[in-house]
């Protein structure tokens, strides 16, 4: 049976990636420090399971990384300051948890453990929306959100045993909800407000359900021999959408959506890219959540949770 660390994983992504590991036969241990208070929600639901452990802790410290470390043949660094607005509001933890807790794993870790890290397509910084970034574009980042993890990334594969994964941004229904994503965003403001007002309208944004995102550190672990040493871009093949293509599919679930583009913003990241899939595709893996399927689980989500109170920055 092989063991599975996730840091971070009572997350938005890790509290579904641990249900996949689980499921998939994997003894699983989650390290998360609760900072955004999800211990209410997201991981109770596993307790009945003896594959799965919990540990509360830092990802930043050596007294609790270096034994936790010793019993795990498979590394999934989930815990991060996600997001350029988040990081901005304190870039020395953003610097200390994106990088820092990354070179402490890689210092730690065995020749052995196998890593499988989080990277973002918000690396490849400003385009211009009509060429495709493939994984052998250039990575210009310019948020700090950005640098923190293509730093990290770059050491990892210079290290070896790493894949790693720069995926879309992120929707879908979690145990640990998060509103300040796209399209959990524009769909919460289908439901509450009824009306949208767009900046940048026409920038295009890369999209992946978080159930695929879930299923591609399976499809890694499992493929690990031929895939190890690279970057792969992860995505929705439907998910290259400008903003405003994003909030008129949105509309088609609520006709009564009020649309208005006006100059009310800008994306710290310039995020202006449509991306490739070919080379994670080539290795068997394909998505298998649509767009629209997670819109109308959003809408289901959005009847029965809270409407305040969630997400890594405020929206």
């Amino acid at each position: 049976m092989l063991h599975v660390l996730v840091t971070g994983g009572a997350g938005y992504l890790g509290s579904v990636l641990t249900r996949h590991l689980l499921t998939l036969g994997y003894h699983v241990s989650v390290l998360d420090s609760l900072i955004y208070h999800q211990n209410q929600t997201g991981l109770l639901q596993y307790c009945y399971h003896e594959n799965f452990e919990f540990v509360y802790g830092d990802a930043r410290d050596e007294t609790t990384m270096r034994p936790l470390l010793a019993h795990h043949d498979v590394i999934i660094p989930l815990a991060a300051i996600v997001g350029a607005p988040a990081c901005d509001r304190d870039p020395r933890l953003a610097e200390s948890v994106n990088f820092g807790a990354i070179e402490l794993i890689n210092r730690l870790r065995s020749p052995t453990q196998l890593v499988i890290y989080p990277s973002t397509n918000s690396g490849y910084g400003t385009t211009t929306g009509e060429t495709y970034c493939t994984e052998e574009t250039p990575l210009e980042p310019i948020s700090l959100y950005g640098i923190t993890k293509v730093r990290a990334e770059r050491l990892l594969l210079d290290s070896g045993n790493t894949i790693s994964l720069r995926m879309a941004t992120l929707f879908g229904v979690s145990q640990r909800m998060r509103l300040d994503l796209l399209v959990n965003n524009f769909t919460y403001r289908a439901v509450r407000d009824r009306f949208l007002v767009l900046y940048e309208p026409h920038f295009k944004r890369s999209l992946l359900h978080v159930e695929d995102a879930a299923r591609a550190f399976c499809h890694c672990i499992e493929h690990f021999a031929d895939m190890q040493g690279e970057a792969y871009n992860v995505g929705l093949e439907e998910g290259n959408l400008s903003k405003l293509e994003l909030a008129e599919r949105i509309k088609e679930h609520v006709p009564e959506l009020y649309i208005r583009c006006a100059e009310v913003g800008s994306d710290p990241d310039k995020r202006n890219y449509i991306t490739s899939y070919d080379k994670i595709r080539a290795y068997g893996f394909e998505t298998c959540h649509s767009l629209d399927e997670g819109i109308e689980q959003l809408f289901k989500a959005f009847r029965m949770i809270q409407l305040t109170g969630w997400g890594n920055a405020q929206v």
